[in-house]
């Protein structure tokens, strides 16, 4: 196949490139490390759940939900800031911004002495992980050779795995001696739970610093310049990744997306009858990978492993577990998404979680504790770890046109943030009011419904450019 370039080259498709893949992965894993801090700093808190509530006294339902559900709504608030400005300044000025944020609410938190301070840090850190999740997989995706962009997006949700495990793990090494039978008496006057759960939050700032100094040696995304008019500049970085017949291509093939388009897209656009069925897609797909219950586990792992039976030092070193099972699930998921499919996965994913929340509501049912949940639990995170939970980020930076994909990913990760919210404020009083068993039937139903919108709406994108992916979807 023959395409003209808007320079008037002609570039032959039938060329295989040879990739410069020590570049393409050196830019897309610091541009993952945004997934790292987005999964550190997101999950930390639930190790720190049980200390910091008793320094601040929390009592209430309606507390405890707020004080793991508030940075959410900064997630809000960043994931919204992202489209525009991404789409006025470029992708790499607006992951800057997140990493000195990263790092300031960090140390903002480990130093906070009241209840309303705690919360605004993790506020002002939830903007942060906003900017991260919604422009670490874009960006990695623009740059992404076809063949390979969705191993390499799935790799931000490695690094978000990885941050989730070493949070885990650190949470647990912090307070790996405290006495298993400590009461609350204990817990709130001591190391623990005076300074203890400071050093969880504290010690974000070290690979926010790293991340930070790493973004200032990666290029703009190259697609973000060409539709900005810098297809001199978007054509050097192709030419680096593949050479000039990969760079001819790719340039081709973006200013054919954006023939008769203006540079300044309004969130209105989104709503052009072409576009509003693809928004509909990923804002589904975002608010499904939310609302299929699995994070609760990761912020409410205490109270579910105590429910199951657990202390407090097993239940610490439990929630480890499930973030070595997180991470070696993540790692089969990189090792099928671009072989076995995005649509498969989503559907195996689905399937699979329904079917192991049924079982564990039948084992809180049953009173059923100690290794069966456990080993359900962890049956959970697997079955997620290598489907909705890295192949719903790879579909939601794919599916969207080039010249509002800024806009377009904004309002699908803000759908996920809120959706998001809704899951973790309202866990506590499901649990109250349903019990474990019927909280996890109900996330089983949402399963079942997610399934159902997978099998017959979600097509399959794998190997696909992203500009034949905006032809089959949009034109």
């Amino acid at each position: 196949m023959i395409i003209t370039s808007g320079s008037g080259g002609v570039v032959d498709r039938g060329v295989k490139p040879v990739y410069n893949m020590t570049y393409v992965w050196t830019i897309s894993l610091v541009a993952a490390m945004g997934g790292l801090l987005f999964g550190y700093d997101w999950v930390v808190i639930g190790g720190a759940k049980p200390f910091f509530e008793r320094y601040f006294e929390l009592t209430s339902a309606t507390q405890k939900g707020w004080a793991n559900s508030c940075a959410l709504i900064g997630c809000l608030v960043g994931a919204l800031m992202a489209g525009a400005l991404s789409d006025k300044f470029g992708r790499k000025r607006l992951l800057i911004f997140s990493a000195f944020l990263f790092a300031l609410t960090s140390l903002g938190n480990a130093f906070a002495q009241n209840f309303t301070v705690f919360v605004f840090w993790r506020l002002l850190g939830g903007v942060a992980i906003g900017l991260a999740s919604n422009l670490s997989p874009m960006y990695i995706a623009e740059v992404a050779p076809a063949p390979m962009r969705g191993r390499l997006v799935a790799v931000n949700q490695l690094t978000i795995v990885i941050g989730i495990l070493a949070a885990q793990f650190i949470n647990w090494f912090i307070v790996r001696d405290l006495p298993a039978n400590a009461t609350d008496t204990f817990i709130a006057g001591s190391w623990y739970g005076q300074v203890g759960w400071r050093w969880m939050f504290g010690l974000t700032a070290v690979p926010s610093l790293l991340f930070l100094a790493g973004m200032f040696f990666v290029p703009e995304s190259p697609r973000w310049l060409a539709k900005n008019g810098r297809s001199a500049q978007a054509r050097a970085i192709f030419e680096r990744m593949g050479g000039s017949t990969y760079a001819g291509q790719a340039i081709a093939e973006i200013e054919t997306t954006l023939v008769n388009e203006i540079q300044k897209v309004n969130f209105r656009d989104l709503l052009e009858p072409k576009m509003k069925k693809v928004l509909f897609l990923g804002v589904v797909l975002a608010v499904f990978q939310q609302w299929c219950g699995i994070n609760v586990i990761f912020n409410y792992a205490e109270e579910i492993f105590r429910n199951a039976g657990y202390d407090i030092s097993d239940v610490l070193k439990n929630i480890a577990w499930t973030g070595s099972v997180n991470l070696v699930f993540t790692f089969v998921a990189l090792g099928v998404v671009d072989r076995g499919g995005r649509r498969v996965l989503m559907l195996i994913g689905s399937c699979g979680l329904a079917l192991v929340y049924i079982a564990m509501g039948f084992c809180y049912h049953a009173g059923i504790k100690g290794l069966p949940m456990l080993l359900l639990v962890l049956s959970a995170i697997s079955c997620y770890a290598m489907s909705l939970a890295p192949v719903t980020w790879v579909l939601i930076s794919e599916i969207f046109p080039n010249r509002i994909r800024g806009a377009a990913i904004s309002v699908a990760v803000s759908a996920l943030w809120i959706a998001c919210f809704v899951l973790t404020f309202t866990f506590p009083m499901l649990n109250a009011t349903l019990g474990p068993a019927g909280t996890f039937w109900a996330y089983a139903a949402v399963c079942v419904a997610g399934f159902v919108f997978v099998w017959f709406k979600v097509p399959e994108t794998k190997g696909k450019s992203l500009e034949q992916i905006e032809k089959e979807l949009v034109d």
